[in-house]
């Protein structure tokens, strides 16, 4: 979503944030880290990694008006110098303390960084980046002491990946600022996107590609598999994915034509699109353009084995729509008074 080559950190400042509900109280930093090289050599990719495979982006929201959505103001005081940034950033880790309204909600590190020439597709932004530290992990620490070295146990941040953080651009579109969001501890999401954030997925090929083909692979598990078994729960997903690699535009109703070879079978897609809507408070649109970065990643999510009873698995290829009608037979043996698969092959690969 993002290339950070040329990224630089400007600002950041480290604050701990406590828990409302378990009356531990939040500690304030009152300047800027001053990094050394090594530091900031590492910590400018540890903060910066998990944006640039983000396959989607969010907006704010609010309820009523958007000027009211507390980080869009405070990102946007950042931005335009209104505020001095230290400041700011005390004001972002009180309302991340606010909604810590329950026992589960974890204390931790929140780092608070103004990043510039960060590149969104073909132009260069500042962003504004909010990160919490919820999990530290114990590491071997040697010292040298009279001579003789020891060691002994202490805690800091992995520098794998971030527990939660966002990334507020200084670019908008018709919906607003476009904001990148990672959290690795999903305990209770709502806590950090509806609650924190308050963001919602933009109207646009992303979300269009993410919910059709959502509804494709739950449709296949919840119809197609109960009714026509997993074969024909493979064949529907290989299908549903070659026709997004083959069409820029999806238009629901050639999908159902070139998808489905009976009838009934579109019937109760049909009908199943209808309550996945409203079950799901979705819109799968009838027509949208295909997401070909959200398509990939959508692609890796779908299974297709067969599982059988008898500890065997028929693994198909989800990029070969036509292998399994052509290559596998399914049948019943009375003998036996068992199904059984039939695999056609020319050489074991």
């Amino acid at each position: 979503m993002i290339k950070r080559q040329k990224a630089s950190l400007k600002a950041c400042v480290i604050h701990k944030v406590g828990n409302k509900f378990n009356d531990t109280k939040n500690a304030f930093s009152d300047q800027c880290v001053d990094f050394d090289e090594a530091t900031y050599e590492l910590m400018l990719p540890y903060l910066l990694k998990p944006f640039v495979s983000a396959s989607e982006s969010f907006r704010f929201h609010h309820h009523s008006d958007i000027g009211l959505n507390e980080i869009n103001t405070y990102s946007n005081q950042i931005f335009n110098g209104e505020t001095e940034f230290v400041e700011v950033s005390k004001h972002i880790l009180s309302h991340l303390y606010e909604q810590s309204n329950s026992a589960q909600i974890k204390t931790g590190d929140v780092l608070v960084c103004h990043f510039e020439n960060i590149q969104y597709e073909d132009y260069f932004t500042d962003a504004i980046g909010v990160f919490k530290i919820e999990n530290k992990v114990p590491f071997f620490q040697t010292y040298l002491e009279s001579g003789n070295y020891d060691i002994l146990v202490q805690k800091g941040i992995q520098s794998k990946k971030v527990d939660k953080g966002c990334l507020i651009l200084n670019t908008s579109d018709m919906e607003g600022n476009i904001v990148l969001s990672v959290d690795n501890n999903t305990y209770d999401t709502q806590y950090w996107t509806k609650r924190f954030l308050n963001i919602k997925y933009p109207d646009d090929s992303n979300q269009h590609t993410k919910n059709c083909i959502e509804m494709c692979r739950e449709f296949s598990k919840e119809v197609i598999q109960p009714n026509f078994g997993g074969q024909e729960k493979s064949n529907f997903l290989a299908k549903t994915v070659d026709f997004f690699k083959e069409n820029e535009i999806v238009n629901i109703e050639a999908f159902k034509e070139e998808v489905f070879d009976e009838e009934d079978q579109i019937q109760l897609f049909e009908d199943y699109k209808k309550a996945y809507e409203a079950e799901n408070k979705v819109l799968i649109r009838n027509q949208f353009d295909v997401s070909e970065r959200v398509l990939k990643k959508q692609k890796q999510k779908i299974k297709t084995e067969i599982k059988l009873d008898t500890n065997i698995q028929i693994k198909l290829d989800v990029d070969a729509p036509d292998a399994s009608a052509e290559y596998l037979e399914r049948g019943y043996d009375a003998e036996k008074k068992m199904h059984f698969y039939k695999v056609f092959f020319n050489a074991e690969a």
